[in-house]
């Protein structure tokens, strides 16, 4: 996409602007049919995995971590509280699972963009009805969404409560501060990255609840039923043959290069190098003075897909709020200014790419250059969004008081560090 080209694009969102009713239909329609054509089902697979292990152990009375999905390898990988949450699957009809896990994923999904996009709504005199709206149905263009959707998978929801800790509790230093952190922490292990970034950022009694909340979340299962936390603590969760192959195409962290470089033998000294230096990118850029609760939570979204050993492709709905962030700075420059129109192809070419499901081309062959930079694909948009994210963001605390849009101009912005 050249230069003109986003500008004859920002010139159409415009005057779109000025029909909200219509634009919205629109770009629903356009939605709806490019879902026909390229939406991959996977039958709530995940969210089969789930239930099954539910009723496995509490219904069939078995053993939590010894339940394989039929006719798979997989099984529930999650820690004890986790299963504690989802408990009620077991006695549940799966149609009536399946759409509750929906309507909680869009649910989240609108949650965490409305407090990421109504500063921007203000500050551009757009309704925000509408602007929420518009960058709702985008999102659920984005391949990481739609498989998180189609898959029934949690990771919108742990988004959502990592957000409104970040967004809404640490930065108005809530006695609370830490504790969505710490509970989701205790559900998943990867949304731990952010306690390591309320500890990096000296918010420290945000990062001790965090601790607490965590360590108080997984006792509980430990005391109650310490056959189940065994299991988990002493072997599921070093068992990587119950979340599949680190090669495969859907594998989009450091950990997926190094092992598609050499399947067989993957370089762990060359993954320890990539992560330390990804750290040292992450720690230096939100201990910057300025950084944001909103640029920390993109940021640690983004490095944290970026480390972990396994990063499916539906776990990269951590970089929403990093591809949201970045387009709200883009549209903040003022119009005719030529860093506005760079930002807007960058974050265009981002955004494309990760609707695209580019990775999958390169599905059983990654060898060679076009391999190389194909089946990594997603990887690389990380990267340039944990160096592009701008440190100082046009965000502003949903609970904090709004600043009047006349005396906020949308040019009047700073510039991404």
């Amino acid at each position: 996409m050249s230069s003109t080209q986003a500008g004859r694009w920002t010139g159409a969102l415009t005057r779109l602007s000025r029909r909200p009713v219509a634009s919205v239909v629109t770009l629903a329609a356009v939605l709806a049919v490019f879902l026909a054509l390229t939406l991959w089902w996977h039958d709530w697979f995940d969210l089969t995995v789930y239930r099954g292990a539910m009723r496995y152990w509490l219904v069939e009375d078995g053993e939590l971590y010894d339940f394989l999905t039929p006719r798979s390898k997989y099984g529930f990988t999650y820690p004890p509280f986790g299963a504690y949450v989802m408990a009620p699957m077991a006695f549940l009809p799966f149609p009536v699972v399946v759409v509750v896990s929906v309507l909680a994923s869009l649910g989240a999904l609108v949650a965490v963009l409305y407090w990421l996009t109504g500063t921007l709504a203000a500050r551009a005199g757009r309704p925000l009805w509408w602007v929420l709206t518009v960058v709702a149905l985008l999102a659920l263009a984005l391949e990481p969404v739609r498989e998180t959707i189609t898959f029934g998978q949690v990771n919108l929801l742990l988004l959502a409560v990592v957000a409104a800790d970040l967004l809404l509790l640490v930065g108005r230093d809530s006695r609370w501060a830490g504790l969505g952190i710490g509970l989701a922490t205790a559900v998943k292990l990867t949304p731990g990255v952010f306690l390591i970034y309320l500890l990096a950022t000296r918010r420290w009694r945000a990062a001790g609840t965090a601790v607490f909340a965590a360590g108080l979340a997984t006792l509980v299962p430990g005391v109650l039923t310490p056959d189940t936390a065994r299991g988990f603590w002493t072997d599921a969760i070093w068992n990587t043959d119950r979340v599949g192959t680190l090669s495969y195409a859907s594998n989009q962290s450091l950990e997926g290069v190094v092992a598609r470089l050499n399947p067989a033998h993957p370089s762990g000294a060359l993954w320890a190098l990539l992560v330390l230096a990804v750290v040292g990118i992450w720690l230096w850029r939100i201990t910057r003075p300025g950084c944001d609760a909103a640029a920390g939570l993109a940021l640690t979204g983004v490095v944290g897909c970026l480390i972990s050993p396994v990063t499916w492709v539906h776990h990269l709905v951590w970089l929403l709020p990093a591809l949201v962030l970045c387009a709200g700075h883009a549209l903040a420059l003022p119009t005719g200014d030529p860093r506005r129109r760079r930002w807007l192809v960058g974050v265009g070419l981002a955004y494309a790419v990760l609707c695209s499901r580019l990775v999958w081309a390169w599905e059983r062959d990654f060898g060679g250059v076009d391999g190389f930079l194909g089946g990594n694909a997603y990887v690389w948009v990380s990267l340039a969004l944990l160096v592009c994210v701008p440190s100082r963001t046009v965000w502003r605390s949903p609970t904090a008081p709004a600043a009047p849009a006349a005396a906020r101009p949308v040019g009047d912005v700073v510039p991404a560090r």
